[in-house]
């Protein structure tokens, strides 16, 4: 015993050691990840791209489109710019601390120009010249690549480069130019540097003859090149315009501000989390808080690896999966409970027990994938990082919460030392071990008498109830919708001087503008106006409220036509998740469960609606990022009921099986699993609710979604799954007497479900 006391200290120590070896990680890796500009300050813009002369934009067009941008973003000097094609005409741009949103506004929006020059800056062409959109990938005469040029005004072209060509060395020169500007734009000082992205010169080709025919643009090419030069000339000589259609613009500090209580709240959670586990499961806790604060090392260091930008949805995807994560280690161990309540030894115990929640804890992360996979393909830009984030963290979690935690136990209880210390081990009183060589029977669940099942038509008046007025609330005044799906303009000020609404109305009517609303809390004040600003608008309205209040400011803002497609994804992404899920419970359990499933889930989705209708709360992106999350986590409850169910009933023989005993072993199962939903709700909801507390505004409505669909996911999962699956099941079950029969005992002997 006391060479296993001495293995279990040197253990720790070491654990402890590694954990302190990792903190001092965190800071430098935290460091070099890259953030977003709700974290850092920057500017958004979302751009629908359209060929001048009214043709059809094709990959070819929005291609050059988009390298157009990426050199001129290169010119305004931003370290980590992210530029994202989506669709077929519509182009993502964000600028994570850019000093200048409003002269990257208008560098990005000027229409490509291309223009052929001399040594001297002097205009000898522009691109009527050339065939609009022809250049393509060439060879020279030895077939290295080369440029080629398809010449529409010959004539032309024959006259300048003739002139060109009987100019001395070293001036026989013909200079192609994107974007030229007189002001800064010079050949005797980027001739160094022509062709790179430092500079706006794309090449220079000294000219020996004049030509009357296609060219090429020869040199010391590589294919790629090549291929970059004939991407910028074909967007210079078919250039497209681009039309805002949204944009966000947020001050530096005012995302500074956002890192700093967002972080706060996170390691506060994280602490409150490890702490709990600690008090319910003992050493057992301790080690699942050791593998909690390596899957969030992990999760950041994965992240960084994947290039991944790190956004304000991204961090609360980050706090909810640790709450996730805790649910597989709270699994696994309500499954050694049960196994050392059967009185076998820790050692059978922790095998068997962690053998048993392998399949519960499968299912319920593969669900929560296939969610997040959905979020991805479907969602926009803020959608997209959360997705990441969540996929990220599920498989982070199946590595340092299953099988990382489930060897860091392993060797603790091959020591031996825990072998008659199972309440330090794992908080099992000794007393409530029967045994087994004096024919103890198990004690039953603590919930063994509730009938939770029975209460399932109160809960479903209940539910009626809520979904009822949240109908007349959503009849009457509609909802709250944000600009995302109403579209419009956001404007949030944050100042420590004194601002009032009545204030602030004042302002925007000196300004010209009508607020829809103007809400306050604390030292921050946000406006919605009902009309898109333009580029000139944003300028206008930040700089005065940063002058005049010396504050930071966020504005954003959404057109009609993104309003419609943020809509349309909306609706889709939350019809193909209960889809994906439907498919998935099917194939791996049956049918009945999926429809079961599936309405637990669609009840979680109204009443997350409901009450948002109810509370008047703003429904946004966020919002839906919120719903499909829950509809992915709900289904984990779900899951880990249903596994019971069927763990149960094959047990049972389902030839013999009458109603009476079918309705009991599915309440019985739940009484089962209550503990572990239960103390899964709270570390998932812990974090929630610090993050309401002490979060940053940006996602207030995200995280007021999760809380009211964490509680109901927990109600619908007791009450209303299994009881759906129950009523499906019924025609499979025997006769109908045997159901009445059963009926009529539970008059008799009033099961009121509350006897604990």
């Amino acid at each position: 015993m006391k060479k296993g006391k001495g293995k279990v200290i040197r253990n720790s120590i070491i654990l402890v050691l590694f954990i302190v070896g990792i903190s001092f990680l965190f800071v430098p890796l935290f460091k070099n990840l890259k953030f977003g500009l709700d974290l850092q300050g920057g500017f958004e813009i979302l751009y629908k791209a359209e060929s001048i002369d009214g043709s059809k934009m094709n990959n070819e067009k929005i291609v050059a489109t988009y390298k157009t941008l990426s050199k001129r973003i290169d010119s305004l000097g931003v370290s980590e710019p992210e530029i994202i094609v989506e669709g077929n005409d519509k182009i993502r741009v964000k600028l994570a601390g850019v000093k200048n949103p409003e002269e990257a506004r208008t560098q990005l929006s000027t229409v490509a120009t291309l223009s052929f020059r001399d040594t001297d800056d002097n205009l000898l062409m522009t691109s009527e010249v050339l065939q609009a959109g022809k250049a393509k990938i060439g060879q020279d005469s030895v077939g290295n690549p080369a440029v080629a040029l398809s010449i529409k005004d010959k004539d032309k072209f024959y006259e300048v480069t003739k002139e060109i060509s009987e100019r001395g060395e070293g001036k026989n020169y013909i200079v192609i130019w994107l974007d030229y500007n007189a002001l800064t734009d010079s050949y005797s000082k980027e001739a160094g540097y022509c062709g790179t992205n430092a500079s706006n010169c794309l090449s220079a080709a000294t000219v020996s003859q004049g030509f009357a025919s296609d060219v090429i643009i020869q040199g010391n090419f590589t294919l790629e090149e090549v291929s970059n030069l004939v991407d910028l000339i074909n967007s210079g000589s078919l250039p497209s315009k681009l039309t805002e259609l949204s944009s966000q613009t947020v001050g530096a500090s005012f995302g500074d501000q956002t890192l700093h209580t967002t972080l706060i709240a996170g390691i506060i959670a994280i602490a409150a989390i490890m702490i709990l586990l600690m008090v319910i499961y003992h050493f057992a806790g301790f080690i699942s808080s050791i593998s909690m604060m390596l899957y969030t090392f992990l999760v950041f260091g994965v992240f960084w690896v994947v290039g991944g930008v790190l956004t304000l949805p991204g961090i609360a995807a980050l706090v909810l999966g640790i709450g996730m994560a805790v649910d597989s280690n709270v699994i696994t161990f309500a499954r050694i409970r049960e196994e050392l309540l059967k009185g076998k030894s820790l050692p059978t115990a922790f095998r068997e027990g962690s053998k048993e929640s392998w399949s519960a804890i499968f299912d319920s992360n593969v669900t929560t994938i296939i969610v997040a996979i959905i979020m991805f393909i479907l969602g926009e830009s803020s959608i997209k990082g959360f997705a990441t984030m969540l996929i990220i963290t599920v498989l982070v979690t199946m590595f340092t919460m299953v099988f990382l935690t489930r060897f860091l136990l392993r060797v603790f209880v091959n020591t031996g030392y825990f072998d008659d210390k199972v309440g330090l081990f794992l908080a099992v009183k000794k007393e409530d071990i029967p045994n087994v060589h004096k024919n103890e029977k198990a004690k039953p669940n603590r919930f063994a008498n509730v009938n939770f099942l029975g209460f399932r038509k109160w809960a479903v008046l209940i539910s009626c109830v809520i979904l009822l007025v949240g109908g007349i609330f959503f009849g009457t005044k509609g909802f709250n919708l944000g600009i995302d799906y109403k579209s419009g303009t956001s404007i949030t000020i944050v100042s420590s001087q004194d601002m009032g609404v009545k204030e602030i109305k004042s302002d925007l009517k000196e300004l010209g503008y009508k607020a829809s609303s103007v809400t306050k809390s604390n030292d921050e004040v946000s406006i919605r106006i009902d009309e898109s600003f333009s580029g000139d608008q944003v300028k206008e309205v930040n700089k005065y409220f940063e002058d005049k209040y010396e504050a930071k400011v966020n504005i954003g803002v959404v057109s009609n036509l993104v309003q419609k497609e943020l809509v349309k994804n909306a609706i889709l992404s939350v019809l193909v998740a209960l889809l994906g899920i439907i498919l998935y419970v099917s194939i791996r359990f049956k049918f009945s469960y999926a429809i079961g499933g599936v309405v637990a889930l669609m009840h979680d989705v109204l009443m997350m609606f409901a009450l948002f209708a109810i509370f008047r709360f703003e429904i946004s992106s966020m919002f839906i990022a919120a719903v499909l999350a829950i509809i992915g986590y709900s289904i984990n409850d779900t899951i880990v009921s249903f596994d019971r169910i069927r763990e149960n009933l094959r047990k049972a023989d389902r030839s013999k099986l009458n109603y009476k005993e079918f309705y009991e072993i599915c309440n019985r199962s739940v009484q089962e699993t209550f503990t572990r939903t239960i103390y899964t709700t709270i570390t998932t909801l812990l974090p929630v609710v610090i993050l309401l507390i002490l979060g940053s505004s940006g996602i207030l409505n995200f995280n007021l979604a999760m809380l009211f669909g964490l509680i109901a996911g927990t109600y619908s999962s007791i009450f209303i799954a299994a009881s759906v699956f129950m009523l499906l099941e019924k025609k499979n079950l025997g006769k109908e007497k045997e159901k009445k029969v059963y009926k009529d005992d539970l008059e008799e002997k009033k099961i009121k479900g509350i006897n604990c």
